[in-house]
């Protein structure tokens, strides 16, 4: 790996160097090299069967304030030199953009740790296909109501990055990240419902057990047979936590520098005031040893840091690169690229204790649609999930819609529960909104 990763950093170097051969007065390169196994058994045979192997190259040039940039999944000389030729033909003909360029040099990484990314499964494919077929007869086998299945996948990817410009930047590592998940039909009566589950981690060794994947997509799936309608009414909504990662998605949507300066955020000019309650804080974390979104240094090179975008309910940072920081007036966050390793700060309660804190109202275990207007606000979403009365769940519901703003979902969060989602770069806890609208029967 390390032969793999000094070739790449060579090729980022002579990118660079042929750039401001052809008169660039600034560039910078970014390459990839990413190797995988993905296959999928369906009923207990072998479905598909992937290898991949794969490059990419993508460069960018700056002549004075003008951009132009270009990309190639071919790594040959020829190739990478009509690449760079053709960015910087792109950005002869383009316009002026004051706040076009490089992040500022000051701001470039000068460490590059070891953040323990880079953990390579070595199986052969029969044993993925047994870890395959294990997790997807443990979700068939669980219940006679398992009658169908649309099978079980396990997907190992490794890969390398190399990341420089003309600042004097060089930066690269490798990583790793395994998955394996189940998806089945239940039938009851004349009702038939699908759900799945999955495991994901860096580490291999770090998945659940196959069988543990396979008996809660079964479990997953039986506990919506049966679902009912709502009626019509207003009542407190608790998001499930996997689900409660698309509302925290959405609020760094909404803080994102690209849509400030565009005006198109219903949190335009909140810097410095309340978006959430008083005990809410969320923070990233991007140098987490084996973090699913952990990096050094931003997509621009840029030192990365832990960092609070919400303090005590006070919204204390936005989310920028250096581009949407110019354009703003303000300094680059090093998020190029997006948050790292995003987390909320949890309460003491879990799922139970959020039924009971609830007592009556809707548990959202899956959204439909893209129902979320990043100008006002408005939120619209097609769900299901399940029915609590009393603090203990009645029977599972489908075909409704919920309905709220979320400025106001945001300011209405109780409770933000001790159940994380570990298995994404953003962690959450089940998310106890005050209420919404439930539009049913």
């Amino acid at each position: 790996m390390e032969q793999r990763k000094a070739e790449l950093q060579q090729l980022v170097e002579d990118l660079l160097s042929e750039a401001e051969r052809l008169g660039a007065t600034a560039a910078e390169a970014a390459v990839s090299s990413n190797a995988g196994l993905s296959l999928t058994v369906r009923l207990g045979e072998t479905e598909t069967i992937e290898h991949t192997r794969d490059n990419g190259l993508g460069v960018t040039v700056y002549f004075g304030q003008r951009k132009g940039s270009a990309s190639t999944s071919d790594l040959s000389p020829q190739a990478i030199n009509e690449t760079v030729e053709a960015a910087c033909n792109f950005a002869r003909y383009t316009s002026e953009d004051p706040c076009s360029g490089l992040a500022d040099a000051e701001l470039m990484a000068s460490d590059n740790p070891d953040l323990d990314l880079y953990h390579p499964w070595r199986q052969n494919v029969e044993e993925a296909i047994e870890l395959a077929i294990r997790c997807e007869d443990a979700a068939r086998d669980y219940d006679p109501r398992i009658v169908n299945s649309e099978g079980a996948s396990l997907n190992s990817h490794d890969g390398l990055h190399v990341y420089g410009n003309t600042h004097g930047f060089m930066g690269g590592y490798p990583s790793s990240r395994h998955s394996l998940s189940c998806a089945v039909v239940g039938k009851q009566n004349e009702s038939m419902q699908r759900d799945y589950w999955y495991t994901l981690s860096r580490q291999s060794k770090r998945l659940d057990t196959p069988e543990a994947v396979g008996r809660m997509a079964a479990e997953r799936t039986l506990a919506r047979l049966n679902a009912r309608q709502l009626p019509t009414q207003q009542a407190p909504v608790l998001f499930q936590a996997d689900v409660a990662v698309g509302l925290l998605r959405s609020f760094i949507g909404a803080i994102r520098g690209s849509a400030l300066y565009r005006k198109a955020s219903f949190l335009l000019d909140h810097l410095g005031k309340p978006v959430f309650p008083e005990f809410v804080t969320i923070h990233e974390e991007p140098r987490l040893a084996r973090g699913l979104a952990s990096a050094a240094y931003d997509n621009e090179g840029v030192a990365t840091c832990n960092r609070e975008f919400v303090r005590q309910g006070v919204l204390d940072s936005y989310v920028l690169d250096s581009y949407a920081a110019r354009k703003l007036g303000m300094r680059t966050t090093g998020n190029a690229g997006g948050v790292r390793n995003l987390r909320i700060n949890s309460g003491e309660l879990d799922r139970e204790g959020l039924l009971r804190t609830m007592d009556k109202g809707l548990i959202v275990t899956e959204l439909m649609g893209q129902g979320v207007n990043m100008v006002t606000g408005d939120y619209s979403r097609g769900a299901a999930g399940f029915w609590v009365e009393g603090g203990e769940i009645q029977y599972p519901v489908e075909e409704i819609t919920i309905a709220g703003n979320m400025r106001e979902m945001l300011m209405g969060l109780l409770e933000v529960g001790s159940d994380v989602e570990t298995r994404s770069s953003i962690q959450t806890g089940s998310w106890l909104i005050d209420r919404m609208m439930i539009a049913g029967e």
